[in-house]
C-alpha cells in the first residue's frame, strides 16, 4: 500500500469526531499532557463493553508519574479531539463532536502501586457524574464542551489515603439506539490520595462486568419525538447501577 494512502487512511481516522482524555489538573494547576495517565495511542471509542479495554481504554501511553491530591482538591480531566487537544485550526469536533451526547463518569479504585497495578480485577466505586438536565436539555458532554474539553469535580473528603486508579468516562449515545454503537471514551489516572479519610465503599463494580450491552442506558434512542436528543423529556441515569458515593 502507497505511504500516501496510509496517511490518508490515518487521516480519515483521526478526523472523525472522537476524543482522548488525556490530561489531568489539580486545582486548577495542570498536570501536563499524559502526565500520570493510561491513556490509548489513538482516538477511537470501545464499543464491546466485554472487553479489557472497557477499563482504560486500549493499551497505548503508561506514565511512570503519580498525581498526587488531596481530599477536597478540585480535579479536572481534559478531553481533546487528539494529543495536544485540536486536529488542526478551528477544529469543529474539538475537543469531541457536538452530536455526540451522553454522560461523563468519574471512578476510582484502590491499589497497592498506581504506577504499577494491574488495571484488571479491581473494585470500582463512583465519585461523581454529569448525566442528562432535564430542565436544560444538556448533557455532560454539552458541559464539557462548554468548558472547552475540562470536566471538574471535587475529590470526596471522605476518600482513604492511599494509591488510586481515576477512570474518567465518556459515553457517546447518538448512534446508542442501534446495539454495540454507544461509544465509550476513557483514561486511567494515577493518583496518590493524601489526607486522613476512612471511607470504605460498600457497592463496587468490576470492568468489564458493570455494564451490559442491553443496559437501558447503553441500547437507548436518545431522539425525541422532535428529533432532538432530548431523551424524549425523561431523567437519564448513567450505566453501572452505583450511585455516587455520599460523605
Amino acid at each position: 500500500m502507497k505511504a500516501s494512502l496510509i496517511a490518508a487512511l490515518a487521516f480519515a481516522l483521526s478526523v472523525q469526531g472522537h476524543c482522548i482524555f488525556q490530561e489531568v489538573s489539580v486545582n486548577g494547576q495542570k498536570q501536563g499532557s499524559l502526565v500520570g495517565l493510561r491513556a490509548p495511542n489513538d482516538n477511537n471509542p470501545v464499543y464491546d463493553v466485554t472487553s479489557q479495554d472497557i477499563i482504560c481504554q486500549k493499551q497505548g501511553t503508561i506514565s511512570n508519574k503519580v498525581i498526587n491530591v488531596s481530599p477536597g482538591d478540585e480535579i479536572g480531566a481534559y478531553f481533546g479531539h487528539v494529543i495536544g487537544g485540536a486536529q488542526f485550526a478551528n477544529d469543529p469536533d474539538n475537543p469531541i463532536a457536538r452530536s455526540h451526547k451522553g454522560p461523563i463518569t468519574a471512578w476510582l479504585a484502590k491499589v497497592d502501586d498506581a504506577t504499577s497495578a494491574s488495571k484488571t480485577g479491581l473494585k470500582w466505586f463512583k465519585i461523581w457524574e454529569d448525566t442528562f438536565d432535564t430542565s436544560t436539555k444538556q448533557w455532560g458532554v454539552d458541559n464539557m464542551i462548554a468548558n472547552q474539553g475540562w470536566v471538574k469535580f471535587d475529590m470526596p473528603r471522605c476518600i482513604a489515603p492511599g494509591d488510586y486508579l481515576m477512570r474518567v468516562e465518556i459515553l457517546a449515545l447518538h448512534s446508542a439506539r442501534l446495539n454495540m454503537q454507544a461509544q465509550f471514551y476513557m483514561s486511567c489516572a494515577q493518583l496518590r490520595i493524601g489526607g486522613s479519610g476512612t471511607f470504605s465503599p460498600t457497592q463496587t463494580v468490576s470492568f468489564p462486568g458493570a455494564y451490559q450491552q442491553s443496559d437501558p442506558s447503553i441500547l437507548i434512542n436518545i431522539y425525541g419525538l422532535a428529533g432532538q436528543p432530548d431523551n424524549g423529556g425523561k431523567a437519564y441515569s448513567a450505566p453501572g447501577n452505583v450511585p455516587v458515593i455520599q460523605c
